[in-house]
């Protein structure tokens, strides 16, 4: 681990342990965003890579996440958000966490070494030939995930990797390396700092773009949400609503016809009948821009 960015030791740490609370923690604060700054290189990246997952999902395939330790828990936090947010299926979206659930709970450092491991998580996954999968390190050079890309490679899937290292394997067997240079950490090695901080953004920027081309994201609503609570079928009908322009008791009717789906239920509100709303979003592959231009809104 020598010689690696991320072990190095950052100078705001100097006299960490000698200083008032606030100052500790606004030296922490100014680390934390130093890390983002540093996603803002990796956008092009970021978008190649949110474009290719859009296109494995609209196309049938699979979108994977790998990871161990804090960027394992990183990629699965994403995951875990893509079925409540964008009603994305999970089984679509398998997650290769080294360890498994029992890492969950205690997180055993020696899995991420086991070369084993990531190939019997990988086959048990299924993920093959135009499939994609999202793998993430700190390092670059976390054993388990440099092997789940290499091997999924191997099985023509495409490997977008994230590493907050230049040079790193893990960014050299990617199809999109994504790059997010966070530099030495404020408690030096402690990657669930800077580098997870910056890695969780740059998740979240690059699963929205994803909902956005998928037309899941429409004016800045979540137009696939799964209302599966009260909170969210209120949220829903407030969705409907705004959309379609019409008011909370025609958006709840709307969703009543659609089985709570949102995307549909909007074309109602606005004026479809459930029939031609089907029709829309199928022939606009979800987006509904042009489908609400086709009836007049």
């Amino acid at each position: 681990m020598a010689g690696l960015t991320t072990e190095d030791r950052n100078p705001l740490s100097q006299g960490l342990q000698a200083v008032p609370a606030e100052v500790a923690l606004s030296r922490m604060l100014d680390a934390q965003q130093g890390a983002l700054a540093a996603i803002r290189p990796a956008v092009p990246a970021l978008a190649r890579a949110a474009e290719i997952a859009a296109k494995t999902l609209r196309g049938g395939h699979r979108l994977g996440y790998a990871g161990a330790g804090s960027s394992g828990l990183m990629a699965l936090s994403d995951r875990l958000e893509l079925a409540g947010t964008f009603g994305i299926a999970p089984e679509r979206t398998p997650m290769l966490f080294a360890g498994g659930s029992a890492a969950l709970s205690h997180m055993i450092g020696g899995v991420e070494d086991d070369l084993a491991l990531a190939g019997r998580d990988l086959e048990a996954s299924g993920l093959g030939a135009g499939d994609a999968i999202i793998c993430l390190s700190a390092s670059g050079r976390t054993p388990y995930t440099v092997e789940v890309a290499r091997q999924a490679k191997a099985r023509g899937v495409t490997v977008i990797a994230f590493a907050n290292v230049a040079g790193s394997p893990l960014l050299s067997a990617a199809d999109v390396a994504i790059l997010i240079e966070t530099g030495a950490e404020i408690v030096a090695g402690s990657t669930r700092l800077g580098a997870a901080t910056a890695q969780k953004v740059a998740l979240n920027m690059l699963s929205v773009q994803l909902g956005i081309g998928l037309g899941h994201v429409h004016e800045g609503y979540m137009v696939n949400v799964v209302a599966d609570n009260a909170k969210l079928v209120d949220r829903a009908a407030r969705i409907v609503a705004a959309v379609s322009g019409a008011g909370l008791q025609e958006a709840r009717a709307a969703l009543g016809q659609t089985a709570g789906a949102v995307k549909p239920a909007i074309l109602i509100a606005a004026g479809a009948d459930p029939a031609r709303a089907a029709e829309l979003l199928d022939r606009h592959g979800g987006h509904l821009g042009p489908a609400l231009r086709e009836i007049g809104r």
